[in-house]
């Protein structure tokens, strides 16, 4: 409220200033207590209609207002969050132009990185030789025999998934098994839980910091406004007097 304050007290001082001139100067003293008187009364009404946004008076009723209905405040902002913001059409949208521009909600990389190529080795191996071709091998060195085959056939893997994941038919069947609506909803979901979450920590008096850091400097300019039309209507008063 610091600019509000500075704003008012050189308003409310230079409408003294004009009211105490109306007293000591013998030019049009009457015109000049209008204007400082109008414009003092201007000024400190404005002044006091903000303050009793943010602050209770005593025997003011609505005074507090922004506090007092905090609640609503809060409201009011998931409201605007969920409804202009994060509604489940805008997230859908997202998901599905993201789809299309190849940027797919599932990032198979870290899948086909993460998978154990060494046991899928040892599984063929295993199967082979506990097949009918086992002992045959066994003749041959075993499952020694086999060894030069291990690098080829973990490359052949390799580059066999990453076509079937990269195939059109994959991606097709990932698109109806991650259904934009339902992953819509649950995004929804969990961003509303963030922002319940993150208000109901709020405080009255975070409420009443929040509003005021946002419209503060506005707020004193609604002071000096009051202060001149206060002293306008007051020179017109006196001319029609």
């Amino acid at each position: 409220m610091k600019h509000i304050f500075n704003k008012s007290f050189l308003t409310n001082l230079i409408a003294s200033l004009i009211i105490a001139v109306g007293y000591l100067s013998p030019v049009e003293p009457d015109l000049m207590k209008s204007i400082g008187f109008f414009a003092l009364s201007g000024a400190v009404t404005n002044w006091l209609a903000i303050h009793m946004l943010f602050e209770k008076v005593p025997f003011l009723y609505g005074s507090g207002v922004i506090p007092n209905r905090f609640d609503e405040f809060k409201f009011a902002i998931k409201d605007l969050m969920m409804k202009q913001f994060f509604t489940q059409e805008n997230v859908e949208q997202f998901i599905e132009a993201e789809e299309q521009q190849g940027s797919h909600v599932l990032n198979m990389d870290p899948l086909l990185n993460a998978i154990d190529y060494d046991k899928i080795y040892e599984g063929l191996v295993t199967s082979i030789m506990e097949s009918s071709f086992g002992s045959m091998l066994q003749m041959m060195g075993g499952e020694q025999a086999l060894i030069p085959l291990r690098e080829p056939f973990m490359e052949k893997v390799k580059t066999t998934l990453r076509e079937m994941v990269e195939s059109e038919r994959f991606k097709d069947v990932l698109k109806q098994g991650l259904d934009s609506q339902k992953v819509g909803q649950d995004i929804v979901s969990k961003i509303e839980t963030i922002i319940d979450k993150r208000l109901n920590e709020l405080t009255p008096q975070l409420v009443k910091e929040m509003v005021q850091k946002i419209i503060k400097v506005h707020l004193g300019w609604l002071v000096v406004w009051g202060g001149i039309f206060g002293g306008v209507l007051g020179a017109v008063f006196n001319f029609v007097g």
